[in-house]
């Protein structure tokens, strides 16, 4: 990835904050690169529980962009479960994060542990393979 996003869904947020080093090494491998390091605001419902376990997501958050959930992205994500055939909650946020991934600068990587649905959202067969989402499993 030379400039372009690191996008991180509720997972990838978290094991940052843990200090995962695989995760790490991806946050380290953007900050190196140039590249811009998001979250969607939707992800912020899913990790953050205001106690002091918090603490760690607040400083990995310090230092990333947290994009804001709009109506426009509300609609595009709804219309990627519309054309995927996913519902559900956990599939709404997902697709909120997929369509916060599918608006950000090339190339794109999303770091996510569960990356069964993934695939499908965040799929553009009319873009060429270089530039399309990248979905890393980590």
């Amino acid at each position: 990835m030379s400039g372009g996003t690191l996008v991180l869904d509720s997972e990838g947020l978290v094991k940052i904050a843990a200090g995962d080093s695989r995760a790490r090494a991806y946050l380290e491998t953007a900050r190196t690169r140039g590249a811009r390091v998001v979250v969607s605001a939707v992800t912020l419902a899913e990790v953050l529980r205001g106690g002091h376990r918090d603490t760690a997501v607040h400083r990995v958050l310090s230092r990333i962009v947290v994009t804001p959930v709009t109506p426009e992205l509300g609609r595009a994500a709804g219309e990627l479960l519309g054309s995927t055939g996913l519902s559900g909650h956990r599939c709404a946020i997902d697709a909120m994060v997929a369509a916060t991934a599918l608006r950000q600068g090339r190339p794109v990587v999303l770091l996510t542990s569960d990356p069964d649905d993934w695939e499908r959202l965040v799929e553009e067969p009319e873009r060429a393979k270089e530039q399309r989402v990248v979905v890393v499993h980590i």
